[in-house]
Formats: C-alpha cells, sequence, structure tokens
C-alpha cells in the first residue's frame, strides 16, 4: 500500500471553502500561522478581502471567489489555483447551509439547496481535486460533515441527511484514496460558537468557540486518524446513543430537544440575505 500523505505548508497550496465565515475563517486564519500559503473560497467576496488583511503569519491568504454549487466553476477555479499560484496539498471542503425543516411543514426547497451545497459541492471540489492529486501521486482532503450526521434530531432532516451522506461517502472513498496516497479524512464536530449562538433555542452542550475548533481540526489533519470529532465528550455520547433501541433513542431526543427549538450546528445558522432570503453560509 502506498503511503499515506500528510500536507505541509513546504509541500503546497492550502485550499479552503467556505472560508468567509464560522470555521473556515478561524481555518485559514490558523493555517496562515502555521505557514501555509491559503487560498480561501466564497462567494462573499468583501469578507474574504477582510480576511486576507487580518490575517497575520509566514503564510498568506489568496482571495478567489466560487460557488461550489457549479462544477464547471469547480474546475475553472482548480486549474487557475495550480496555474497561477501553485500545486494544492491540503483541501478542506467546508463550504455549507443549515436550513432547519419541519416533518409537518415539508417545503422541497429546503432539500434541494442542502444537498447542493453540503454534499454535491463536495463533490464537485473532490472530482477535480482527485484528478489533480493523483497525477502528482499525493495530497490530502478533508471533508466537513457534522454530529449532526451520526442521527436524527429534530427540524434537521435536510442538514443533518446531507451531512451524513458525507460521512458514507468519504468512508466509500479512502479504501480507493489509500492505495493512491491521498489522506481523505472526514470532520465531525458538535456544537460550534458565533456571535449568534446564544439564540438557538436549544441546549448546546460542549460548545466550543471557532478558534479552538480550528486548533482541534489542525492538530487532527497532523494525526494518522480517519476522523476528526470535538470535544469527544459530547461527540463519542451522540455516537452511543445511535446504538440504543430507537424507542429509547426517540424518547430522549424528544426530552432533551425543547418543541419548536431549530437543531443546528452554532456555527453555520440559518443565512439569510437582505430580502430575507436563504443565502449560502460561507
Amino acid at each position: 500500500m502506498t503511503a499515506i500523505f500528510t500536507a505541509r505548508p513546504e509541500n503546497g497550496l492550502a485550499w479552503i471553502t467556505g472560508a468567509s465565515s464560522g470555521i473556515g475563517r478561524a481555518l485559514a486564519l490558523r493555517l496562515v500561522e502555521e505557514g501555509y500559503s491559503v487560498v480561501v473560497t466564497a462567494r462573499s467576496h468583501d469578507k474574504l478581502v477582510d480576511l486576507q488583511h487580518e490575517a497575520a503569519g509566514t503564510g498568506r491568504i489568496i482571495v478567489l471567489d466560487g460557488d461550489v454549487t457549479d462544477p464547471q466553476d469547480m474546475e475553472r477555479l482548480l486549474t487557475a489555483i495550480e496555474y497561477e499560484h501553485g500545486q494544492v496539498a491540503l483541501a478542506i471542503l467546508n463550504a455549507g447551509v443549515v436550513l432547519p425543516v419541519r416533518g409537518d411543514d415539508l417545503r422541497r426547497e429546503a432539500f434541494d439547496r442542502s444537498f447542493a451545497v453540503n454534499l454535491n459541492g463536495v463533490v464537485n471540489c473532490l472530482v477535480p481535486l482527485i484528478e489533480h492529486m493523483k497525477a502528482k501521486g499525493h495530497g490530502q482532503i478533508a471533508v466537513m460533515s457534522s454530529v449532526a450526521g451520526y442521527g436524527g434530531v429534530p427540524t434537521s432532516a435536510a442538514y443533518g441527511a446531507s451531512k451524513a451522506a458525507l460521512i458514507n461517502m468519504a468512508e466509500s472513498h479512502k479504501f480507493d484514496l489509500d492505495r493512491i496516497g491521498i489522506r481523505l479524512q472526514v470532520i465531525c464536530p458538535g456544537f460550534v460558537g458565533t456571535p449568534g449562538s446564544a439564540k438557538g433555542g436549544f441546549p448546546r452542550p460542549a460548545l466550543v468557540s471557532t478558534e479552538e475548533a480550528a486548533a482541534r481540526i489542525c492538530a487532527g489533519l497532523k494525526s494518522s486518524r480517519f476522523e476528526i470529532t470535538f470535544p469527544r465528550r459530547f461527540t463519542y455520547l451522540v455516537k452511543l446513543l445511535r446504538i440504543l433501541p430507537y424507542g429509547i433513542y426517540f424518547a430522549l431526543l424528544d426530552r432533551l430537544v425543547p418543541r419548536g427549538a431549530t437543531v443546528a450546528s452554532a456555527s453555520k445558522r440559518k443565512p439569510t440575505g437582505s430580502d430575507g432570503k436563504p443565502r449560502q453560509a460561507v
């Protein structure tokens, strides 16, 4: 079996999608401190420029606009990155949206958008990434999933299903990518705080800051672990809940989650623009 690659700044660029806010933004700042040149991608150009100005360290921020829901745009973007700036050694596919849904008031749009960004957006990046990394014989890719992918919770049918699909997809791809020297990891955070996280309407146990999340992810990227999950005292408890009989599982969740609460990652609350319509959480 080919030795599995672990990226370092001297190996090439880091690329982060969904880098204009939340975990993606904190990761970009952290990787610049570690010496990486970091390509940041999102549709929020002004926020990326602000990030570029804030970054401090031996690395640098390279701003490139992009929409992960457009496969041609991602093909073009990766080609432009490697032609103009250098090879991508590390990619963190982080862009995502949270669109809460209720089973008694279903809207197709929430599912279409969630799968387009959270799932297909990752695939649209993976296809060109793997081709480029395969040609070099090495690379490292981390896919941002969530503890919400471990099991169903109220109002999280669209978000949780997309994140569960990412876990399954990463597990399946790992067999083939290991053989060609590409390290694939999945990131499953618990609750990560943002300035608006206190308005959730339900308990968020073991809440961590975006800076702490970035530190734990960066440590996980240097490890041999396939799954990067934190804080473990919470995420492992959620894993344990999934092996309980359904009767107990549903009863526990019904008691723990207040009626009418919106369960979604605090790091990616439902984004809206001035017109009140959902926006991509990047």
